[in-house]
């Protein structure tokens, strides 16, 4: 094997193992124990940290993975990773906003002239628009923490109806819908998985008042868990086609959407009876893609506000 090449090998190897003896790499990749001490003399030279340890049991160590490994892209790998990084900047805030930025910056400063010169072609000609929204969510970071250790978070949260309370929350994960940042949490308040509009969590800490943290690994966003309905009220409403492409672009309605063979569709589910407000506006933007079978409250609300528009223009 080429030296280059193992030591590429090698650097992948002992950041996979982060512990090893210099007699098994020697039996792995078929070299004596003193070119194995050579190769890893000048990864360490490279930058990858390593110590070793005397004794019998003694060996080598990575302190911790400071550098990845090279990786080899083709062209067409390179502009790809670019844009997908590219298309972020449309977010005020991400949860890694410094360390995406300066990946974009590296990989574009060390792409060869001609890939940097074909980039800068498509910059004008390919975008992934989101909505530019105006509220900073100052806690992303926190809280993707939090929801890959299961560790649970003291917040200071703003509801809708503009007051502001504290809350405990152990957060499941989060994600962007329509240029928003949502975290979807078991809330130790409520008893039950709420979902919260990051830009409205004024602040965020670590719970220092003792509360146990719940077993909720199983959760993710591949295995979503709803919150359960309160004061739930049944909700049935018929699609058209254009009107089931409009509610699959909102990701709160999937769980609640069956779609027929002929692209129409249906929504049946239980909700709170408390979101009548929001399915009221939601249900008139739709205009004539829905028909709205139940409940009559809703109809009723729904006709109110209608009413009260068109008072607006007379």
């Amino acid at each position: 094997m080429p030296k280059s090449k193992r030591l590429m090998e090698l650097m992948m190897t002992v950041n996979r193992k982060r512990r090893f003896k210099v007699q098994e790499l020697a039996d792995e990749f078929g070299v004596s124990k003193r070119t194995i001490l050579r190769d890893l003399q000048e990864l360490s030279e490279l930058g990858v940290p390593l110590y070793s340890e005397v004794g019998p049991h003694g060996g080598y160590q990575v302190v911790r993975e400071r550098v990845l490994p090279p990786i080899a892209f083709t062209e067409e790998e390179a502009v790809a990773m670019f844009f997908a990084v590219h298309a972020l900047r449309h977010y005020s805030s991400l949860p890694f906003e410094a360390e995406s930025a300066s990946a974009l910056s590296k990989f574009y400063l060390h792409m060869p002239g001609d890939v940097r010169d074909r980039i800068d072609g498509m910059k004008d000609r390919v975008d992934f628009i989101t909505p530019t929204r105006r509220g900073d969510a100052p806690c992303l970071a926190i809280l993707l923490d939090a929801a890959v250790h299961q560790k649970v978070l003291a917040i200071e949260y703003e509801s809708k109806e503009k007051e502001e309370g504290s809350r405990r929350i152990q957060p499941v994960y989060i994600y962007a819908n329509n240029g928003l940042w949502y975290c979807t949490a078991y809330c130790f308040l409520r008893k039950g998985f709420r979902v919260f509009r990051c830009d409205r969590i004024r602040e965020a800490a670590y719970d220092a008042s003792g509360t146990e943290p719940l077993e909720l690994g199983d959760i993710h966003l591949s295995r979503r868990e709803t919150a359960e309905p309160r004061e739930p009220i049944r909700l049935r409403a018929e699609l058209s086609r254009i009107g089931v492409q409009r509610c699959e672009a909102e990701l709160w309605l999937s769980p609640m959407l069956h779609v027929r063979e002929d692209g129409s569709g249906v929504i049946d589910k239980d909700v709170s009876r408390d979101d009548i407000p929001f399915y009221t506006e939601f249900f008139i933007e739709m205009g004539d893609e829905v028909v709205l079978e139940e409940p009559e409250e809703l109809k009723d609300a729904i006709r109110r506000r209608l009413s009260e528009l068109l008072a607006r223009y007379q």
